[in-house]
């Protein structure tokens, strides 16, 4: 009797290992089938203009976290790339040195789409655009401008900047433009208008009239509810995390995510670490920070702090930003089998921000974006050939293929929709 009940327990215990192998491997299937079938949309994404070049670009597996080989490998579909300049004096020179810097990333842009890969990858500037282009079997690029201030005082740019393909502009970046107060004004409680100047009132205006989506992941709060309350059509937060899963002043609080749903808007959920989760990302940082310097030695590469950002020149800038994911790859192969090493922030953590969103403002106003190329990149989802590892941990967290689809682009393309029935509705009134 013995002998039959160990043998019953054997092969019960082996017949729930069977359950539990056959269970996860359909989660696979199934994730592997919702990616497939849905539109993948990742909002922010930064660019080097060094890599739209007859010999080095994005048809290349560069070090970049975002190129077409490694969007294929992740089932990428549609990447937003960044128009951004860095924030410098309210001057005319000011303004006409990074109206340069501007026009060469937009150049940027058109040349991968237009001469380097137009067999490859498309622009987009309506959802129609984005699914016709994927039909075609190509990748879509779109474009994004973080931070107006290149626009200066001359508001006839905002039209040009639409003509050049820009869906998207947000009003500020770190520090205060002509147009908006930043969120980096709560540092020290300095503000420059208390949310937003004049002209950064007839920029939202115009913006409506346009048909181009306003972004309020780097504008104050006070500068926000302005925009809510000015905007005719919906808003974004291209790339913003919840504030009560990680006080950093780039995420938006329940109040400000209230706003965006009644607002009927869409917060990009970000998987940039110190937004995710600042305590396991201090952590990390602190350890790693010695470990990425000798990287940089090794290299011959200069090395720098976040806390050093503002004071380096564009050139260091830029030359850090290609040079970051290269560094982060070698240091963290350094550390991976070591012991004591403390853990990254990672897609749970992530996804974390996305239930919390939903469950507060609802599915149809939250969505995903990576900051890859501009400081973004988590464990599980460190470039875009990693893409599909977020939508695994939404099918294990009991989202449906239209949940999957709505948070993965549906909710985006919704409002940029409806955006653009605003501006169609303004000309014709």
């Amino acid at each position: 009797m013995k002998k039959f009940l160990y043998l019953f327990c054997f092969l019960l215990a082996v017949s729930c290992v069977e359950k539990k192998e056959k269970l996860a491997e359909t989660t696979l299937e199934k994730a592997k089938r919702i990616h497939e079938d849905v539109i993948t949309i990742d909002t922010h994404n930064d660019i080097n203009i060094n890599n739209f070049t007859d010999s080095i670009n994005y048809t290349q597996n560069l070090e970049t976290q975002v190129n077409l080989p490694k969007m294929k490998e992740g089932g990428l579909d549609v990447s937003w790339l960044i128009v951004y300049t860095g924030q410098d004096t309210l001057t005319e020179a000011g303004y006409a040195k990074a109206k340069e810097n501007a026009m060469q990333k937009f150049e940027a842009i058109h040349r991968l789409c237009e001469e380097i890969a137009p067999n490859q990858i498309g622009l987009a500037l309506t959802s129609s655009d984005v699914r016709e282009i994927i039909a075609s079997g190509k990748k879509v690029a779109m474009i994004g401008v973080e931070n107006a201030y290149p626009i200066g005082t001359d508001m006839s740019q905002f039209k040009t900047y639409f003509d050049l393909g820009a869906r998207y502009i947000s009003l500020a970046h770190n520090g205060h433009s002509q147009f908006s107060d930043s969120n980096t004004g709560e540092a020290d409680d300095q503000w420059l208008h208390n949310g937003l100047s004049n002209i950064g009132k007839e920029a939202v205006n115009e913006m409506n009239r346009l048909g181009i989506m306003i972004d309020v992941s780097h504008p104050s709060k006070e500068a926000m509810k302005q925009m809510i309350s000015l905007s005719k059509a919906p808003i974004i937060a291209s790339h913003s995390s919840a504030r009560a899963l990680c006080g950093h002043s780039r995420n938006l609080d329940d109040e400000q995510l209230m706003m965006m749903k009644e607002n009927g808007g869409v917060i990009q959920t970000v998987a940039f670490s110190s937004y995710i989760n600042t305590e396991k990302d201090d952590a990390r940082a602190a350890y790693m920070k010695s470990i990425y310097q000798q990287v940089a030695d090794s290299l011959g590469i200069d090395w720098y702090e976040r806390s050093q950002f503002s004071s380096l020149t564009d050139a260091q800038k830029e030359s850090f930003m290609e040079n970051y994911p290269k560094v982060l790859k070698v240091g963290k192969e350094l550390v991976k089998d070591k012991s004591g090493a403390p853990e990254e922030v990672n897609v749970a953590d992530f996804v974390d921000h996305i239930d919390y969103m939903v469950k507060l403002i609802g599915i149809d106003h939250v969505g995903i974006s990576s900051d890859f190329d501009g400081g973004g990149g988590i464990e599980g989802w460190n470039d875009a050939s990693e893409t599909f590892n977020v939508t695994v941990e939404l099918v294990e967290r009991g989202y449906t293929q239209e949940e999957i689809a709505k948070l993965w682009g549906g909710n985006l393309l919704r409002v940029l929709d409806e955006v653009q029935a605003v501006a169609k509705n303004l000309g014709e009134s």
